[in-house]
């Protein structure tokens, strides 16, 4: 019996347990924005638009944030649930959310979150709101939607695990088209809207690298470039990313030294 099409998870399982002695742990930063039920973002005027991005992100307060009741009921069924749920917080654009998962070793990292992804539609049933995981749900000067995912080997989390994340940066940076084919359901068109090097992201058709960067493709974190060991973000995934096919590419890329690259056909 051969597993259905759109089922990553057997392939995903196989790769991880080929590299399982590596214990490659991931860590997906899953953004969303809620809508109301006419597909408007929740709490925006309905005629018009909020004041222009800047105080929204991580903010508390009536005007500055829209359906934390939701985010904390989601979080605390994400608890009850035994998702390792790790955080949570406002985004840039209004309406728009965060939440973490991780550290999650191997294939858990895709079944912890697909069930976070399930408990999040199920608690918006609750509260009358909809939530979108599209990459670029309003078009314009706003924000979109990312998945990036936090990475590492055991290797790279050791003293001196430095030249380990550089090396996997390099690996990544041969590989950049079948790595953006891979990061969205669409094979890249869903990312082309949000991957466009304004609004915090990269340009999808260039690979890029450095330390406390959120405009590049990976992205070394300030306290990694200290310490000297860590893990890298792969800030390219995007929202409706599926984490299956994401951590599956990342482990062949860099820990099982596959290469070959793609052509990418976004226009078509």
């Amino acid at each position: 019996m051969e597993a259905v099409e759109t089922n990553h998870r057997q392939t995903c399982a196989g790769v991880m347990n080929q590299v399982k002695e590596d214990h490659p742990w991931f860590g997906m930063e899953q953004e969303y924005t809620l809508l109301d039920v006419d597909g408007h973002p929740f709490g925006w005027p309905k005629q018009g638009f909020p004041g222009p991005q800047g105080p929204y992100y991580c903010a508390v307060g009536t005007g500055n944030v829209y359906g934390r009741e939701v985010v904390e009921a989601h979080y605390k069924a994400c608890i009850y649930a035994g998702i390792t749920i790790s955080g949570t917080n406002a985004e840039v654009m209004p309406a728009q959310w965060e939440y973490q998962v991780g550290p999650c070793e191997g294939i858990k990292m895709g079944d912890h979150l697909w069930m976070s992804r399930f408990l999040l539609h199920r608690v918006c049933e609750d509260f009358g709101v909809v939530a979108t995981f599209d990459p670029k749900p309003m078009p314009g000067d706003w924000n979109g939607a990312g998945c990036h995912c936090n990475y590492s080997t055991e290797k790279m989390r050791l003293p001196g695990g430095f030249d380990e994340i550089n090396n996997a940066v390099e690996k990544l940076s041969k590989r950049h088209n079948y790595h953006i084919q891979a990061y969205d359901p669409q094979g890249g068109k869903d990312n082309m809207r949000r991957l466009t090097g304004l609004h915090e992201t990269s340009s999808i058709y260039d690979f890029s690298s450095g330390v406390a960067n959120r405009q590049a493709s990976i992205r070394i974190p300030r306290h990694v470039g200290e310490e000297k060991c860590g893990y890298l973000e792969d800030r390219r995934p995007s929202s409706n990313c599926d984490p299956y096919t994401v951590t599956e590419v990342i482990a062949r890329t860099t820990i099982l030294n596959e290469e070959g690259d793609v052509v990418l056909k976004l226009n078509c």
